[in-house]
């Protein structure tokens, strides 16, 4: 009978042996926020996707991808943890193109599984529903449209306030220096609700107030200051009216946490979108 604790123990200590040969120490790898945008950047060609390639050209490739979406909130904190992930096509009203297009990046549960023993400060679900929205999908294709870099997403606890995201990404910090690229995907400025669309073709468009919190942002993550973006409610109007919703933003602190005193941050694909919603996207690279 005493065999029985015994053999359960030494079976977990084998899986955690196979976690770690499986995600072997490499060069520590850069972090990545991506403005998504319009699900049509999937299957347009223009300045953001190609920003987005050129994002990859000038990094490792990395040994697997983990993903913080705009369009993954549940309650709690989750990884995906299936071999084969599904593309989900999570919005409607566009062109039957969009949503032909398939992403058949695998998964890889033993990133999930690492992701969870590194992570204390709650207990990480593992997930064998999600897949990929197209918050990870319609970026990611870009960087890698050969699908062969194996692909998690980690999601956004909708009840937690921006500390604790931050928080939660220093725990994950250590996946950098496994080959894992981590990337937040979702938009600085985003209020769709106040979209220009008689200026969706006027290049660089932004009301007074995204130009305010679109430049105010900037300071603060070039700076350093990550304080006062945790404090993104404490700005003030501008901010209120770039961030209606939190989900967007989020994805933002969870990069921004991962940045060391080695690390340098630049901005790409630094430009408005019909007046509400910025493509601004950031690298975090060691010098």
């Amino acid at each position: 009978m005493a065999l029985l604790p015994l053999a359960g123990t030494m079976t977990k200590l084998n899986d955690l042996h196979k976690m770690s040969a499986a995600l072997k120490n490499t060069e520590k790898m850069p972090a990545l926020f991506l403005g998504h945008g319009s699900p049509m950047n999937a299957i347009e060609e223009n300045e953001f996707v190609a920003g987005f390639r050129k994002a990859a050209l000038e990094i490792p490739k990395p040994n697997a991808i983990l993903c913080i979406s705009a369009h993954w909130e549940t309650r709690g904190t989750a990884v995906t943890v299936m071999d084969k992930p599904k593309t989900i096509h999570d919005f409607t009203g566009f062109p039957p193109a969009l949503y032909e297009v398939e992403y058949p990046a695998p998964g890889s549960p033993d990133l999930a599984r690492e992701t969870k023993e590194l992570v204390k400060k709650t207990d990480v679900q593992l997930d064998e529903a999600w897949g990929l929205d197209h918050g990870a999908w319609s970026v990611i294709k870009h960087l890698y449209p050969k699908a062969d870099v194996p692909v998690i997403q980690m999601s956004l606890d909708r009840y937690q306030p921006a500390q604790y995201h931050y928080d939660l990404a220093k725990e994950i910090a250590s996946l950098r220096d496994k080959g894992v690229l981590i990337i937040g995907s979702g938009n600085m400025v985003h209020n769709l609700g106040l979209l220009a669309w008689d200026k969706l073709n006027q290049e660089g468009f932004a009301f007074d107030w995204a130009k305010d919190a679109s430049e105010k942002m900037k300071n603060f993550i070039l700076g350093g200051n990550h304080d006062q973006l945790i404090k993104y409610k404490e700005q003030g109007r501008a901010f209120n009216l770039a961030i209606p919703t939190a989900e967007h933003y989020l994805p933002l602190l969870y990069v921004l946490a991962l940045k060391n005193e080695k690390d340098n941050v630049s901005l790409f694909n630094d430009k408005a979108v019909a007046g509400s919603l910025t493509m601004t996207s950031v690298k975090i690279a060691a010098d």
